[in-house]
């Protein structure tokens, strides 16, 4: 059986590429809602396996406190979609144990690999999946040979700046990569650009789903993980 989405957006035009990206990667949509009267209904009667989650939607309530509602109601696997990533929300929506994040602007590939982790956490296939040489914990690890970043045995789209990113501070693990080092490595040729290097740091957290990179103020950003 296709496993069941529910895309709870309020801006319709994403909505709607949603669904088709959703569709188009062989899941069923059951619905879409832009507030969380229309998601909680819609979710009580089709009884989705995964929610696809903005943070900020229509009415009272926003993302994280649906979500919160959802799981006392019932067993649910949620992803976030959001444009935001202040640190109020993301402790709010850590809490809620979320499958993962989907930072605006996304692409097809980026939400199919989180769709199948999402999959994969729902059939509870951990012990045959694919893992990493480096274990993080135990969702994440780290193939160094083929710099893939994998969770749940499934692979996560990132892109190439991404990737040298992570494989500089898995090499420094426990260690702090100052700001030079990494403008240094990352952007050889260009001057250094304080809005793109935190972009970056802000797109690769969110796959890591905000866990493991520390920011040492005015010095660098460190990877805290106990490698196995």
């Amino acid at each position: 059986m296709s496993m069941k989405v529910l895309i709870v957006e309020d801006e319709s035009i994403v909505a709607m590429e949603l669904s088709s990206y959703v569709t188009e990667l062989g899941y069923s949509v059951i619905g879409r809602a832009s507030n969380g009267s229309d998601a909680f209904n819609l979710a009580l009667e089709h009884k989705p396996d995964v929610v696809l989650m903005d943070v900020h939607i229509k009415g009272d309530e926003d993302g994280i406190d649906l979500v919160k509602r959802l799981h006392e109601a019932m067993g649910i696997s949620v992803i976030y979609i959001t444009a935001f990533n202040d640190d109020t929300s993301l402790d709010r929506a850590i809490e809620t144990d979320p499958a993962g994040y989907l930072t605006k602007p996304f692409n097809r590939k980026e939400l199919s690999a989180i769709l199948k982790i999402a999959c994969k956490r729902i059939n509870r296939l951990i012990e045959t999946e694919k893992v990493g040489s480096i274990k993080i914990d135990h969702e994440f690890s780290y193939d160094p040979v083929n710099k893939e970043l994998l969770c749940c045995g499934e692979f996560v789209h990132l892109t190439r700046k991404e990737s040298e990113l992570l494989e500089l501070l898995i090499e420094a693990r426990q260690q702090t990569v100052d700001l030079y080092t990494i403008e240094n490595r990352l952007w050889p040729e260009k001057a250094p650009n304080e809005n793109t290097r935190r972009g970056l740091i802000a797109r690769l957290r969110s796959k890591l789903k905000y866990k493991f990179i520390e920011t040492i103020p005015a010095q660098g950003y460190r990877m805290n993980y106990n490698a196995s």
